[in-house]
């Protein structure tokens, strides 16, 4: 039976032109190409600044990664964002119930009651969750000297 080689690095991509794999060196010659258009058709003022975000533009698509994942796709991303169709929804209220029976009222402080503890149901609601955990944990007897 023939054997064959099972590639083992399918994500990473092969390096054609020396360090730079066929993707950078379409956006490096592409930025490349961009600044020698804009330095053969405008004049020298208005090239550099054009010349500067071509290459600058061009070098971070080769380059520069985002969260791992190269400029490109966040570039993408972004722009299908920015130009596709959103969906917003929202619930339509009713104009006939009257604001005021919608609005919730605080409380007056001097009206809320608190409970409070005494000190017997305080050692009673003690006593109670160290018999609790005493049973869970294994114990046949709690630790106080009586056996319930």
């Amino acid at each position: 039976m023939a054997q064959y080689q099972v590639p083992q690095f399918i994500e990473v991509e092969d390096k054609i032109f020396g360090p730079l794999t066929l993707r950078q060196f379409i956006y490096l010659a592409g930025g490349a190409g961009l600044s020698l258009i804009f330095f053969t058709l405008l004049p020298l003022i208005l090239a550099l600044p054009l010349v500067g975000l071509s290459v600058g533009i061009g070098t971070a698509f080769a380059f520069y990664k985002v969260n791992g994942r190269p400029l490109i796709s966040a570039a993408e991303h972004a722009f299908s964002y920015a130009l596709g169709h959103k969906l917003y929804l929202w619930k339509q209220r009713d104009s006939t119930s009257a604001p005021e029976a919608t609005a919730v009222k605080a409380a007056d402080p001097s009206t809320l009651i608190v409970p409070r503890l005494s000190q017997s149901r305080l050692k009673d609601l003690s006593w109670s969750l160290n018999i609790k955990d005493h049973n869970q944990a294994g114990d046949a007897a709690p630790r106080s000297g009586f056996q319930i």
